[in-house]
């Protein structure tokens, strides 16, 4: 299952990523590294991008860069 895919208040946590290593670069910066807690708070008004709560801190990603967060539902 991949990021985006989560609804809103759910939680996950990162089993890997894919992509380019630019992005994946970008994504692990971001703190967003395998066996990271990830939860969806919400979605834009527009739709895209969506804020995650990532080790305390929020942050956004477009669709497109959700996409390459493969993740596991907790519970």
């Amino acid at each position: 299952m991949v990021l985006y895919a989560l609804s809103e208040g759910e939680a996950a946590r990162v089993l890997g990523l894919c992509g380019e290593d630019s992005i994946r670069q970008r994504l692990g910066d971001l703190g967003i590294i395998e066996g990271t807690r990830i939860v969806r708070l919400g979605r834009s008004p527009l739709g895209d991008p969506t804020a995650y709560l990532v080790r305390g801190t929020v942050i956004a990603l477009r669709r497109e860069d959700a996409a390459k967060v493969f993740i596991e539902r907790e519970g």
